[in-house]
């Protein structure tokens, strides 16, 4: 190809730039006949050159990354055959920061082609083909980057991914790529191209490792705040597609749901751990803000008892959003008689040294609460088993129930602790809990390694009113949706069906004594409505997820890699459901905000017991 610098061409005599990992070789230009880009990349997800030698690949650099784990930079061979399913792009593996290589130069590769997986095999993660140990030639600079392959509505296909092969476990790398008819063969047919979104819609807001997440398809499940909703497990919303930037990480831009990157965000498609196909920009659209607002429900009526559920993402005593939070408690969720927070740490937080108690945590919370102009919340737990509940190490993660004294009042019950079961039993005719606070079945191994549910017996207005506090298993170790496995596994819901199945029974036990309780479920499910640990603990109408008096495009609680979902959900059963004087709320200030304090947005049930 022509050079647009001769005089720079001229000083790439032949000199050699080496280092651990590759050998960068500088010579005049010289061509020969060699295997091409889309020969190594091939018609599926594995390169019929996987372990070989190859010499003398030629393409343009599209894009040099120069930090993290894996440096190298991308070529792209601007003769493209006509087959739609062969990349022409490709990875060049140098390990430590290349030298001697920009975008615009024609460059001569040769090395091994490798298949790296991103998080390992263990992971499901797909496969970037990549070319490893390189020697490369630069034959000429300045050249023009070939035009990017345009994302979009019309280009995107609605299916997502075919059926894996069961005979390779449900894998799909040896299907061939079908780019017309699934979104993600699209993107392994565009594996190290340059791709480029216009006027792409943020639908993940910027998070701490500087990316965001995009839509390419604006009417995919949006809802009236900027997200796409994600419904259901056969609807995984194609258009979606994460955003890196191979700039200073300070040039990236702070966006939350609902803005746009206006213009192009333009450069190579790769594959990563985190998220999947990821468009790595070395050109970003101008952030127009759609100046999206948190949200703030209303304040209960004086016959309507206020229920909510926080996850307040490992809260300790040094942290510094003890106001952000109280501000939220008071201001967003305008003081709810009763709160359920998940995630408080113990007194030190990750400090791990057998301290369990976490009364200096809660009271600092609770003070922010008056300080912001909220009541006086008193609280109820029971300290968890040194190291026996999961989450960060040495923090003991725990439930916590505030409660407003002036509206509501807590039955307490001596006895409940780490290890002992609270039961129901039969009170003058009505249901009562052998200890308040309690934990429910906590020596099922359902909650091996896991927060156990806190049990609390409460009096509105005279009415008992029973409320269990939940922070199930993590989803922790599934495939993710862009896996080589497709459908993806979801092994980490085997735990929460066993942990929905225990709480389902208690609250069996207690519509047993008395048909007629006011029961509530609520916390941090760490599940969707539609799974199948909501419909256990739905079984046999002991139960009904109140999100779902919402419409559809307001299901959500939480935001992952662009899918608007639910994991925190309130429950309640069938006398309260029976009363249709419910009220719902999710109330969205975190999950959608580049500076939220939590990843989980509150939720709040407004009920007449």
């Amino acid at each position: 190809m022509p050079s647009k610098s001769s005089a720079r061409l001229a000083a790439l005599t032949v000199a050699a730039v080496c280092s651990a990992a590759s050998t960068v070789v500088l010579t005049s230009p010289a061509h020969a006949d060699a295997v091409r880009v889309h020969d190594i990349q091939g018609t599926t997800r594995i390169s019929p050159y996987a372990g070989k030698q190859v010499t003398d690949v030629t393409g343009v650099v599209t894009g040099v990354r120069t930090y993290g784990s894996s440096r190298g930079f991308w070529i792209q061979d601007p003769q493209a055959d006509a087959d739609p399913a062969t990349s022409e792009g490709v990875f060049v593996f140098t390990g430590s920061a290349p030298k001697g290589v920009a975008v615009g130069d024609e460059v001569k590769v040769s090395g091994t082609v490798s298949e790296f997986v991103p998080g390992g095999t263990a992971s499901g993660n797909q496969a970037v083909t990549e070319i490893t140990k390189p020697v490369f030639t630069v034959l000429s600079g300045g050249n023009a980057v070939p035009a990017a392959v345009t994302l979009d509505e019309d280009s995107v296909p609605d299916a997502y991914a075919p059926e894996g092969d069961p005979a390779a476990g449900g894998s799909v790398n040896a299907l061939p790529l079908r780019p017309s008819a699934y979104a993600l063969d699209l993107y392994e047919s565009l594996e190290g191209m340059n791709v480029r979104v216009g006027d792409a819609r943020v639908v993940g807001a910027t998070d701490p490792y500087t990316e965001l997440w995009v839509t390419v398809k604006p009417d995919e499940h949006d809802n009236r705040r900027g997200g796409t909703v994600y419904g259901s497990y056969a609807s995984q919303n194609t258009g979606r597609i994460q955003v890196q930037s191979l700039g200073k990480p300070a040039d990236f831009p702070a966006a939350n749901v609902g803005d746009t990157l206006a213009g192009t965000t333009a450069g190579p498609l790769d594959y990563n751990q985190f998220g999947g196909y990821t468009l790595v920009a070395s050109e970003i659209g101008t952030l127009e803000s759609a100046g999206p607002e948190r949200e703030t429900t209303r304040r209960q009526q004086r016959g309507e008892l206020a229920v909510a559920t926080y996850n307040v993402e490992n809260l300790d005593p040094s942290d510094s959003t003890f106001a952000a939070h109280a501000a939220a408690i008071v201001d967003n969720l305008q003081s709810p008689d009763i709160v359920s927070l998940e995630e408080i740490q113990d007194n030190n937080g990750a400090t791990n040294d057998g301290t369990v108690a976490a009364d200096q945590t809660v009271r600092k919370l609770i003070d922010a609460i008056v300080a912001a102009g909220g009541p006086a919340y008193d609280w109820r737990s029971v300290d968890p088993v040194d190291l026996a509940d999961g989450g960060e190490p040495g923090g003991n993660i725990r439930q916590v129930f505030l409660f407003n004294p002036e509206r509501v009042s807590f039955t307490d019950r001596a006895g409940g602790d780490a290890t002992t079961a609270v039961g129901v039993t039969k009170v003058r005719g009505k249901a009562a809990l052998t200890v308040s606070p309690g934990r429910v079945d906590p020596a099922n191994a359902a909650w091996n390694n896991s927060r156990k549910p806190l049990a609390g017996e409460f009096v509105f207005r005279g009415r008992t009113v029973f409320v269990v506090a939940n922070h199930f298993n993590s989803k922790g170790g599934d495939q993710g949706l862009t896996s080589q496995y497709q459908p993806p596994a979801r092994s980490s819901e085997i735990q929460r069906h066993a942990q929905a199945t225990a709480v389902n029974a208690f609250v069996k036990d207690v519509l047993h004594v008395q048909k007629n309780a006011d029961v509530v479920v609520l916390g941090d499910i760490n599940d969707f409505e539609f799974s199948g640990t909501a419909k256990i603990l739905e079984s046999d109408g002991a139960l009904w997820s109140a999100i779902k008096s919402l419409p559809r495009s307001e299901r959500y609680s939480y935001v992952y890699q662009g899918n608007a979902q639910v994991l925190d959900q309130i429950l309640v059963s069938p006398d309260i459901r029976r009363g249709c004087d419910l009220d719902y709320d999710s109330v969205h200030i975190n999950a959608e905000f580049n500076d939220q304090i939590s990843d989980h947005d509150p939720q709040v049930l407004r009920f007449r017991p």
